[in-house]
């Protein structure tokens, strides 16, 4: 590849990578330093979007430790969210990469398809005990790019003082018509249906997908009957009043926040909210949430992917190797996902969680289910079918369209 064509992908990725920005799903706020990479000295620099852990914490004693045992000093910088994408597009630039990186998943596929990653052939990283469908969000052309360090998901919060007085077995919520049901007897018992995020940005459009995919929708058909389906079952509920006009401004902070207030029977919200949920002063379930015709629906992983980024001096990728797998494997995965709040990406570092905290099985079984925003080798494609798909997601919820020419303009639009 000459120098000119990896600058225009790597300037055009960076338009992809301020498109995909997601505020709520990876769990990670603040600032960080944007100290550059030290050269040589047994020194390797790590990146990572948790700026919410100083130096003393857990995280960054783990980092140190992985670094001890693989023979080099680990520089670590923490950015936001946010930030980290482009900061690691400028330094590919610049030629000033970080040895690994960890970045939120439907990053990856962009940063990969710019020629700013390592695939895991090149680095000879481990995936094989990796659950194949989150380590299809670092997927991209047939090649994987990293390691998951975690996932979360999206499922549904219930109140079960408010099920109970409206005469719902949540055992009997087992598809959409059932769902619907329930919420019609939570409405007629004096309280409040379901509560989400519709907010015309990247979190509507995690929030919807649980249920476009639950319909048996495609992201490169977003004008199915099944899509139409979907978008319909929550014009519907407005439109019955068993979920709020305010959907359509709720974040996902927002949404928490009604559902909290103990008068919603539902809350669709993630693993970033557990630690809310125990506060909140009343009884509470989880369930995945229903495919349109019964089991799970697959919800978007959210999550970071650990990574190696390209390097003049490939002689670096084997401490590069050396720093991922201790990262991702065994008790240092368990530890990080538990102070995470992350479901593990394997099945043997899950079942530890579950025996040590049984509340995690109902997400267990979503991230079990649950589908990267960018897989089915959608890549750097995904945000603009996001975009659209939250637009129309808007103009149904807002009675401007019907959700069956809201898609098909959203369609075309991606055409």
């Amino acid at each position: 590849m000459t120098s000119s064509s990896r600058q225009r992908r790597l300037t055009a990725a960076a338009v992809t990578v301020v498109a995909l920005t997601v505020t709520a799903t990876a769990c990670s706020s603040g600032s960080g330093s944007s100290d550059t990479k030290s050269a040589g000295g047994g020194t390797y620099t790590i990146w990572d979007p948790y700026p919410q852990f100083d130096k003393t914490s857990d995280w960054a004693k783990l980092l140190d430790r992985c670094g001890t045992e693989a023979g080099v000093k680990v520089k670590r910088t923490a950015f936001d969210t946010s930030d980290l994408g482009n900061k690691t597009l400028l330094a590919a630039q610049q030629g000033n990469s970080p040895d690994v990186l960890i970045v939120d998943n439907p990053v990856v596929s962009t940063l990969a398809e710019a020629g700013v990653l390592t695939t895991t052939d090149d680095t000879k990283l481990d995936t094989a005990g990796v659950d194949p469908n989150l380590l299809a969000a670092g997927q991209s052309g047939g090649k994987t790019y990293g390691v998951p360090i975690g996932a979360n998901t999206l499922a549904l919060y219930y109140n079960k003082d408010v099920l109970k007085k409206a005469g719902v077995d949540i055992a009997s919520v087992k598809d959409w018509k059932t769902l619907t049901a329930a919420l019609a007897k939570v409405k007629a018992a004096g309280k409040k249906g379901i509560t989400f995020s519709a907010i015309g940005t990247e979190e509507g459009s995690f929030q919807f997908l649980p249920w476009f995919w639950g319909s048996g929708a495609q992201l490169t058909e977003l004008d199915s009957p099944q899509a139409v389906s979907a978008l319909a079952l929550w014009k519907d509920w407005l439109k019955a009043g068993y979920a709020p006009n305010s959907v359509i401004n709720n974040t996902q902070t927002t949404s928490w926040q009604e559902f909290a207030g103990g008068d919603y029977a539902f809350g669709e919200n993630g693993t970033w909210q557990l630690a809310n949920a125990k506060k909140a002063g009343f009884a509470y379930g989880v369930l995945p949430i229903p495919a349109a015709t019964g089991g799970n629906a697959a919800a978007p992983t959210g999550g970071e992917f650990v990574t190696v980024p390209v390097q003049k001096d490939t002689g670096r990728y084997a401490v590069s190797q050396k720093l991922v797998t201790c990262l991702t494997s065994g008790d240092n995965l368990l530890n990080t996902d538990n102070t995470l709040s992350y479901v593990a990406p394997t099945g043997a570092i899950q079942d530890k969680q579950v025996a040590a905290n049984a509340d995690l099985k109902p997400w267990v079984d979503a991230v079990k289910a649950a589908k990267g925003r960018t897989s089915d080798d959608l890549g750097t494609k995904y945000p603009k079918i996001s975009e659209q798909m939250w637009k129309a997601v808007q103009a149904a919820l807002s009675g401007s369209k019907s959700p069956e020419d809201a898609l098909s303009e959203a369609q075309s639009a991606v055409k």
